[in-house]
């Protein structure tokens, strides 16, 4: 038993290659890539902004300060005061967007109040270009 080394050809001839060597190809290419990643400057995303230099100027006026609650079975009170309707509501929020300089609306709901309710009084803040608004009394949601 022994093998057969003789090529394939009549005349004795080693057969010619026909593939490519890919190494020295692939070489190549890593170091081009390599090259192209270290010359490639770094980019900042930075914005370049002017700040005012110091401190702001303290304000001796404290912030006026309108207090929305909502008790758990929808009624909406006005700095202590009950608001009839919505159309009160939006008339007195109105107001409070008509004032130069806004006062803080500060809402606070009950914690079984519907989520509907408090939706509802932030979308008349919203509508009518109430823009210091806050949630207060959060930590009762915490359990």
């Amino acid at each position: 038993m022994g093998m057969n080394l003789s090529s394939g050809s009549a005349s004795g001839d080693p057969e010619v290659m026909i593939e490519m060597n890919m190494t020295p190809l692939i070489d190549v290419m890593l170091v081009l890539i390599i090259m192209l990643i270290i010359t490639i400057p770094i980019q900042n995303h930075a914005v370049n902004l002017n700040m005012p230099n110091g401190a702001p100027p303290p304000s001796n006026v404290p912030p006026t300060v309108v207090n929305i609650d909502i008790d758990f079975d929808g009624t909406i009170l006005w700095n202590g005061e009950v608001v009839p309707d919505y159309a009160v509501l939006e008339g007195k929020l109105k107001g409070v967007a008509s004032v130069p300089d806004q006062p803080e609306v500060h809402l606070r709901p009950n914690k079984l109040v519907a989520y509907k309710t408090v939706a509802s009084v932030m979308a008349a803040a919203q509508r009518n270009n109430v823009t210091k608004i806050g949630m207060v009394g959060n930590e009762q949601f915490v359990d």
